[in-house]
């Protein structure tokens, strides 16, 4: 089962993810995503649990829980979107 959780501390890290995840059971994968410019955590990521009954209950426990003075949220990750080929250009093509 494969989770996204938003409204996290910018100070929260891959481990610390996991380690709460953990609680619950066995975590495949927990991962914070950073800015590709500054490198700085987004504030949100992805954890990912084998077994769907505790990836649930640990939606169902974790979801509002305030973690360093944040309330988090912990719904089902959606499918990436295929956005296509990005070019630079943006706009119209008058030529």
């Amino acid at each position: 089962m494969n989770m996204y959780v938003s409204n996290l501390s910018f100070q929260t890290t891959d481990d610390d993810l996991k380690n709460l995840f953990s609680q619950y059971g066995n975590v495949t994968s927990a991962k914070i995503i950073n800015d590709r410019e500054t490198g700085r955590s987004r504030g949100f990521g992805f954890v990912e649990m084998d077994v769907v009954t505790e990836g649930r209950e640990a939606m169902e426990k974790l979801n509002g829980k305030e973690i360093e003075g944040r309330a988090m949220s912990v719904t089902i990750a959606k499918e990436r979107e295929d956005r296509g080929k990005r070019s630079g250009f943006s706009g119209n093509k008058r030529w």
